[in-house]
């Protein structure tokens, strides 16, 4: 099984991190698939969370907007299913790579990338997920203790999955 996580240290690390992971990738010819977010800054209220969808597909706001002083959680299941739809199909294009940016609570809960997570884990494909501290035990139930922890930096998730990809290509 080929499936790392990492965990920025400050809000909104991974976000960026897996966000230049991403152009990176492809400025490097790499084929990937999945989500990465797009956080816009809100001033003093919480920003509005975008994804978008790997490799040029839409940029969709995953979050609503619940006026002011609400504390609840502002995650759009509908749009975030949405989102795990065309990821589903991108899948089809056989990537070298899918990043999912966070396994959140949805995925904690049994929804959410889960499916497209389990469904790369089963064509073999490298997966590397952002998590962050209130999902890891979850996470880590879901996937087992194959997954393998990075560091929060472009070179060590670009090492893994050039060793990844040179072990399949090794093996072929």
């Amino acid at each position: 099984m080929k499936i790392a996580y990492t965990m920025g240290l400050g809000r909104g690390d991974t976000d960026q991190l897996l966000f230049t992971l991403a152009q990176h990738l492809a400025s490097d010819g790499y084929r990937t698939c999945g989500t990465v977010q797009i956080n816009t800054d809100c001033g003093a209220h919480p920003c509005d969370m975008d994804v978008k969808v790997l490799p040029d597909g839409p940029v969709l706001r995953i979050s609503q907007n619940l006026g002011a002083g609400a504390r609840g959680c502002r995650l759009d299941p509908a749009t975030l299913e949405t989102a795990v739809g065309l990821v589903e199909t991108g899948l089809e294009a056989t990537p070298e790579l899918l990043i999912v940016n966070k396994f959140g609570k949805h995925e904690a809960d049994g929804r959410g990338f889960r499916s497209v997570i389990a469904e790369a884990i089963a064509r073999d494909m490298p997966v590397l997920v952002g998590v962050n501290a209130l999902n890891l035990e979850a996470f880590q139930d879901f996937v087992g203790p194959e997954a393998t922890e990075l560091e929060p930096s472009l070179e060590d998730l670009v090492r893994w999955l050039q060793t990844v990809l040179n072990k399949e290509r090794d093996v072929a």
